[in-house]
């Protein structure tokens, strides 16, 4: 008899895992060229993000909603022996792209070096295994490979999140890296070649506090992409809806009815508030500090379809969104309050059908 517990249920798959099925489809049917060690001709790595169909018929769905010219210059720079900057403020699905574009390049997003304050030299080039260094002296076995290193050996994509956290000396050791396509290992006196197929994708928003700019040197070797926020609310409500359906299936939440309401609800207040005007035009408002992103819906969204399953009736309801959008405007607790008070009655009071949603608010705004 099988253990269950044996083989545990991953709680977020790598996009290679998760979406094996639907790149599996594109490779076999791709018969167009491919650069060196890529799985997938750029034609299909724009399929697999903006979806569509593989020649088998495998419906392949989007996992970015935007812009198509974006993606496709995206994906040609990673053809070229440029790097890819994806750039932009928070929740615009930056680091979603940069995960599911390595993983339909290289079919392995797992190369990735999360910047902080704190990251040190070692993580971006290599480190040492003390033992092995202190058994046997500098060598290539007491050598702890980067994901930068594993990517630069394996011609594979690097990812590296943030990259205008990390202090700027620690940045500029990729200026080597991205230009000379080596990386230097003074104490052997050696050095790791890039192998074919070897590049870069880093993310970078420029509106958190802690930002570290990119030096002019740097940032020549990169070839930078603007993911911009959703265009229109259609389309915020399709990112939404699909990002709250998929989680809702990877977290096993009870299935509730179609929340399409409350869905274009909080991606209408999140886009007024954002915007700083009404959806017709006619109100001027006040934005609150946060930056309501489309990744803060999803986030609200997923809380309240637990809240619904688990403490209401199994339907979602204005109720159960309304704690989490709080949360979301309310980040500064010296102006955000009045603004988001401000917002509830002067724009949601009096809005047919809302009132539910706005009695919700006021009460726990009280």
């Amino acid at each position: 008899m099988t253990n269950p517990l044996s083989e545990p249920a991953v709680l977020r798959p790598h996009a290679e895992d998760a979406y094996a099925h639907e790149l599996e489809a594109l490779a076999k049917g791709d018969t167009l060229p491919r650069p060196p060690r890529w799985n997938l001709s750029p034609r299909a790595v724009t399929t697999y993000l903006l979806g569509g169909q593989a020649a088998d018929g495998t419906e392949i769905t989007p996992k970015y909603i935007g812009p198509r010219r974006l993606i496709e210059v995206a994906v040609a720079t990673l053809a070229t022996d440029r790097a890819l900057l994806l750039l932009g403020v928070p929740g615009t699905a930056k680091s979603w792209v940069s995960e599911h574009l390595s993983a339909a390049v290289c079919g392995d997003s797992t190369l990735l070096v999360q910047g902080t304050a704190g990251t040190a030299e070692e993580s971006m080039r290599y480190g040492w295994n003390y033992a092995q260094l202190l058994a046997h002296g500098p060598s290539r076995d007491a050598l702890t490979a980067s994901p930068l290193m594993a990517a630069m050996s394996g011609g594979k994509v690097a990812r590296i999140e943030e990259l205008t956290r990390i202090p700027a000396d620690v940045q500029d050791t990729l200026i080597t890296i991205l230009s000379e396509k080596t990386l230097p290992i003074p104490e052997l006196g050696d050095e790791v070649q890039a192998v074919k197929g070897f590049t870069v994708i880093a993310t970078a928003n420029d509106r958190d506090r802690g930002v570290n700019d990119l030096s002019s040197a740097l940032r020549r070797r990169f070839n930078t992409v603007v993911l911009p926020l959703p265009a229109s609310a259609e389309d915020e409500v399709r990112i939404v809806a699909r990002r709250v359906e998929e989680l809702g299936r990877g977290l096993e939440l009870p299935e509730i009815p179609a929340a399409a309401e409350e869905i274009r609800r909080v991606v209408t207040v999140f886009r007024e508030l954002r915007s700083g005007v009404t959806e017709d035009g006619r109100t001027k408002l006040k934005s609150p500090s946060g930056t309501l992103s489309p990744a803060e819906a999803i986030s609200v969204l997923t809380g309240g379809i637990a809240l619904a399953a688990h403490f209401g009736d199994g339907t979602l309801r204005p109720h159960d969104v309304a704690g989490g959008i709080l949360g979301a405007v309310v980040k500064d607790p010296s102006a955000d309050p009045v603004i988001w008070r401000e917002y509830l009655e002067t724009v949601v009071r009096p809005r047919e059908g809302w009132s539910p949603f706005y009695e919700a608010c006021r009460e726990l705004s009280a």
